[in-house]
């Protein structure tokens, strides 16, 4: 019973009351019941129950709480592409590898399999090469995978067999579906054995042309055969009826680059060398889907009624999808089926002062070293559309964790001196925690080098738009803008390359020359421990280049005509009208005018698609931590005019092109770090990009959360933290006390009222005696 709740006519009352409540007047009954409202109030008042927005039921359980602000569009892997749905993916499906969970630089190790599998080089005739073997004589790649015995997949409806082993709900009409709300209502579950079959089945499900998979056209040319099966299927699709329901089933379409070895063991044949296949091993893209899973969500009627892979997941993680309310709550509960895993004992080791790195075992991190995962029971995630609300339930207690917004900024942290950042006073007395990370994403503003102003067509026209380009990196302060819109969560990018992935560098040999100097340090100590610091280049040298390209003070230098310049983008890119106002001033003060050309996010695809932009702000999260996938957005073969890819600069230059084939299928060697320090040169002079910035991650936890550590690359850190419910219950409690002086208000103006009205009673009932 809600602690609000009431006893119906106030039975409580003794019967002798209530006869002598009869007799009174409505306007002291009225009263009275008012009084005894207040009171029993707040004789029934439970603490931080009057305020805890989650059921009794819940209170002091092994469960996580946190919030999501965007509802997740798909949960089948094979779409599956955001943040907010690796949420939820990450914990439930199991793809054969993982990363470390503590271990800096990451490093992949088995999920499901049984070991990180090791290469085998063939050339064109199929016969074996030696592992250090030329990429120009690799004519394939093979990676053999062999999974665990006795995994097994989570509690589920496609699993139920009878007596007889005929699939329970394999065929479902109309009449049996039209009592059926949500996957609960089936009530028979099963489970089996993950088997290669499964993966290999998912493989398969990139190809099909109904789902649409982001990442098909990537793996097409990698993975042997993939290409010609997304071919088959389209055919197939195309004779049968157009309905979403209608199923394919893949095991009639052979794939000749994946092969059955045995039972729990497949093998995966690459075109050419491509050794960042391993990363992609660790995504939900390769993760098992059983076949009996496909084929009970592809009945008639079920789409309908959302139960769809995109809906309800089917896996063999540590969690598995239990409540889905995408509008208000979603809940993820421990799989009882989870194959067991123990929390690590080693993690990353501290490197001195001054040296970075974290020292896990002094963090505390190692605490939990070989305990069985997952260590929490539930993870309760509900839906927040604002940010204040999500902040005052952190603080409340009511959320575990939590990001920090602009709006409660400065409640949560200050800059010393030194610019570094600390806790508050208030948050330091709750216990609460900062984790800050800079993440493996870069922010950046693009040219289309289609276009002939700041792309250039000629030899002396592209010199005239790089000069433009690089005075508009000069002038474009990004060291402001993320003091100003990120209260400094960020740092000024000198190349596409963010820390922690290869071949970054620090110091005076990763600046950007182009913009920046580097002021040496003197008499105090340097601010990166490299002897200085990079200075942003006055706005003159961005004038004088600005003048050499063509457009002294802004302005044609033959016909005097202003240049005036394009800038597309969205609402959720640089959007809001207070970014934009400041970039029209970072454009003005070397004289250029900017216009904005805002629109939704579906037509600005379509114009970076068809190359009809002129200046745009995008940004990239690496997929995996290779240099690999952050220089491909500026290769040739990925150009998104000419190709449809992922290089929406269309940038080219035949240099790069020829140092990134060499540099994408090396090992992590000085040779592969000299190769990137060139490649970084050529963009830093061509300036396809203005490289904007690389976000910093600011996370908030409470004293009770415990293993929480940064990860910008793997997605399924849930099962590692862990939870004291007993200190989270004594703090909610102390710090929600129940509010009763509005309950006290209450009480004095019905003690009041009541009286007012027995003293009226009284002297009416006088004056009748007085008159008898």
């Amino acid at each position: 019973m809600s602690c609000f709740s009431l006893p119906a006519d106030f039975t409580v009352l003794a019967d002798p009351m209530r006869r002598l409540l009869r007799a009174l007047p409505c306007s002291i009954r009225c009263a009275a019941h008012l009084l005894a409202g207040a009171v029993l109030l707040a004789i029934t008042g439970c603490g931080n129950e009057w305020n805890d927005p989650y059921p009794a039921v819940e209170r002091g359980r092994n469960i996580f709480y946190t919030a999501f602000i965007e509802r997740p569009k798909h949960l089948d892997p094979a779409q599956s592409y955001t943040e907010d749905e690796s949420v939820f993916t990450g914990q439930i499906y199991e793809p054969p590898l993982q990363y470390h969970y503590l271990k800096r630089p990451y490093e992949l190790i088995p999920a499901t399999a049984e070991a990180v599998p090791e290469v085998r080089y063939l050339d064109a005739s199929g016969e074996p090469l030696p592992p250090d073997a030329p990429a120009a004589r690799i004519a394939f790649s093979e990676y053999e995978i062999r999974i665990k015995p006795g995994i097994l997949y989570q509690p589920h409806p496609a699993f139920a067999v009878d007596a007889a082993g005929v699939p329970v709900y394999a065929n479902l009409d109309a009449a049996r579906l039209r009592s059926i709300r949500t996957l609960a209502d089936l009530t028979h579950t099963g489970t089996r054995e993950l088997i290669a079959d499964d993966y290999i089945y998912q493989i398969k499900r990139l190809a099909h042309p109904r789902l649409n998979s982001p990442v098909f056209g990537l793996m097409a040319g990698h993975i042997v055969g993939l290409k010609e099966l997304g071919a088959a299927l389209q055919t197939a699709q195309s004779a049968q009826p157009a309905r979403p329901d209608t199923w394919l089933d893949l095991d009639r379409f052979p794939l000749s680059g994946v092969t059955r070895i045995d039972r729990y063991t497949y093998r995966v044949r690459l075109i050419g060398k491509y050794p960042q296949f391993l990363y992609w091993l660790a995504m939900p893209f390769f993760a098992p889907i059983p076949r009996e899973a496909d084929r009970f969500y592809s009945q008639p009627g079920m789409a309908e009624k959302n139960l769809t892979l995109d809906w309800y997941p089917v896996g063999t993680g540590p969690f598995m999808l239990t409540e889905n309310n995408p509008n208000s709550r979603m809940v993820l509960s421990r799989n009882p089926n989870f194959h067991g895993e123990t929390y690590p004992c080693e993690g990353e080791e501290g490197k001195g002062k001054g040296k970075g790195g974290q020292d896990d075992r002094a963090a505390g991190l190692l605490a939990d070293c070989g305990k069985v995962l997952p260590l929490v029971d539930q993870a309760v995630f509900s839906r927040e559309k604002e940010s204040i609300p999500y902040w005052n339930k952190f603080l409340q207690g009511y959320y575990d964790a939590s990001g920090i917004s602009s709006d409660s900024f400065d409640q949560a942290v200050r800059l010393n001196v030194g610019g570094d950042v600390q806790l508050s006073d208030e948050m330091r007395e709750r216990g609460i925690r900062l984790l800050t990370s800079v993440r493996a994403a870069i922010f950046y503003m693009g040219f289309n080098m289609h276009d002939p102003v700041v792309g250039g067509k000629d030899g002396v026209g592209e010199m005239r738009a790089r000069k433009l380009r690089q005075a508009l990196s000069i002038a474009i302060d990004q060291e402001e803008f993320i003091s100003i819109f990120l209260n400094g969560r960020g740092i000024a990018a000198m190349n596409p390359l963010p820390p922690g992935i290869f071949g970054h560098e620090s110091g005076e040999a990763g600046i950007n020359p182009v913009v920046y100097d580097w002021e040496r340090a003197h008499s105090h100590a340097a601010e990166d421990g490299d002897g200085g610091r990079a200075r942003r280049k006055p706005i003159a040298a961005a004038k004088a280049l600005l003048a050499e390209a063509g457009w002294p003070n802004g302005r044609d230098a033959n016909t005097g005509e202003p240049l005036v310049l394009n800038l597309d983008t969205t609402g959720t890119g640089m959007g809001d009208k207070s970014q934009l106002d400041w970039l029209r001033r970072q454009f003005a003060k070397i004289g250029i005018q900017l216009v904005v050309r805002s629109t939704d996010f579906n037509r600005f695809q379509e114009k970076l698609r068809k190359g009809a932009v002129q200046i745009f702000f995008f940004g990239w999260n690496a997929d995996y931590p290779d240099p690999e996938n952050f220089f491909f957005l500026f290769s040739s073969k990925e150009g998104m005019l000419a190709h449809g890819g992922e290089n929406k600069a269309n940038y080219v230059n035949a240099e790069f092109d020829r140092l990134f084939e060499t540099m994408k299928n090396m090992d992590n060697t000085s040779q592969r770090q000299a190769i990137i320090r060139r490649m970084n040169r050529i963009l830093q002079e061509d300036a396809p990009w203005i490289f904007g910035f690389h976000p910093k991650s600011y996370t908030l936890s409470h004293s009770w959360l415990y293993n929480r550590k940064p990860n910008d690359v793997a997605n399924n850190g849930l099962k590692y933290q862990r939870i004291d419910a007993a200190a989270r219950e004594r703090l909610r409690q102390a710090w929600n006390p129940p509010v009763v002086w509005p309950l006290a208000l209450v009480a004095i103006a019905a003690v009041a009222t009541l009286i007012a009205a027995v003293l009226a009673w009284r002297r009416r009932e006088r004056r009748s005696a007085l008159r008898r």
